[in-house]
């Protein structure tokens, strides 16, 4: 894992942007949601690929292995707000920063996304925030394409977007070709939904830059799973905050403080 400061992204040329690209953003759905054309698989188009996931980087075959997980000790002593024994018991000793993410029930797809603290020896909720999810809601067992947000307690270890670095402490990748992933077909009022991303370790290689492609656990669980701009609208499987929202995450997090956020409907994080 990086241990901070700054990843700039490559320009690559036309034909390594003409590979797969893609979009959290969610258009009217087709006649037959569930089929996914050959051609979409790849072409460049983010909306032509809007069924079989999340990401705005090239394409690389379906990688195998166990997933890597940031190593963590006993659970925290003292449970977070509003996360039952299952959920808390997730929730490691060493963390003094946790997310939650929840919406009012398992098809919801919008709810609240909350930032606690852990100082003199409680947790204290800094913020909450308004947020999008899934359009297919939260699944614990989620799938490529289903467009559901991923159940559970994941680390945060990699941030990017198309803006500079806006100061956080998170290893950071600025990449110019984010805003293609969102315009090529759904037009210039998504351009900036990438503008910042904190990539969700569900299905990814923690220390890479959030457009990696790599999936430990395998290409049919998905993957690309971001915190990224709001569009007002479900999404892929992404949860989605306002800007000034993000930003302000962003210049908080800290990776000492091994941040995790847990993400699910209300009852399932109150187990």
């Amino acid at each position: 894992m990086f241990s901070g400061g700054t990843r700039t992204g490559t320009g690559l040329t036309v034909a390594v942007l003409a590979l797969t690209l893609s979009s959290c953003a969610t258009p009217p759905d087709s006649e037959d949601d569930d089929v996914v054309p050959a051609q979409s698989l790849i072409v460049a188009a983010p909306a032509q690929q809007n069924e079989v996931g999340d990401f705005a980087a090239p394409a690389q075959m379906p990688p195998s292995g166990a997933e890597p997980t940031e190593a963590a000790g006993p659970a925290h002593p003292v449970p977070v707000p509003g996360l039952g024994p299952e959920t808390a018991a997730q929730i490691p000793a060493e963390t003094s920063q946790v997310l939650v993410a929840s919406g009012p029930d398992a098809r919801s797809d919008s709810g609240q996304l909350s930032f606690f603290s852990f100082d003199d020896e409680s947790w204290k909720k800094l913020k909450t925030f308004d947020i999008h999810n899934g359009k297919k809601g939260w699944l614990a067992d989620r799938r490529e394409g289903d467009k559901t947000t991923p159940i559970g307690v994941f680390t945060l270890s990699d941030a990017g977007g198309y803006k500079q670095d806006p100061g956080t402490k998170l290893p950071y990748t600025q990449d110019d070709r984010l805003p293609s992933s969102a315009t090529v077909t759904y037009g210039p009022e998504y351009e900036r939904v990438f503008d910042y991303i904190i990539a969700i370790d569900y299905n990814r290689l923690p220390g890479t830059p959030p457009t990696d492609r790599t999936r430990p656990l395998g290409w049919d669980k998905g993957g690309g799973i971001w915190l990224h701009l709001d569009h007002d609208s479900g999404t892929n499987g992404c949860v989605t905050l306002e800007e000034e929202d993000l930003k302000w995450i962003l210049e908080t997090i800290d990776p000492d403080a091994h941040p995790r956020i847990a993400m699910g409907p209300e009852s399932q994080l109150q187990k």
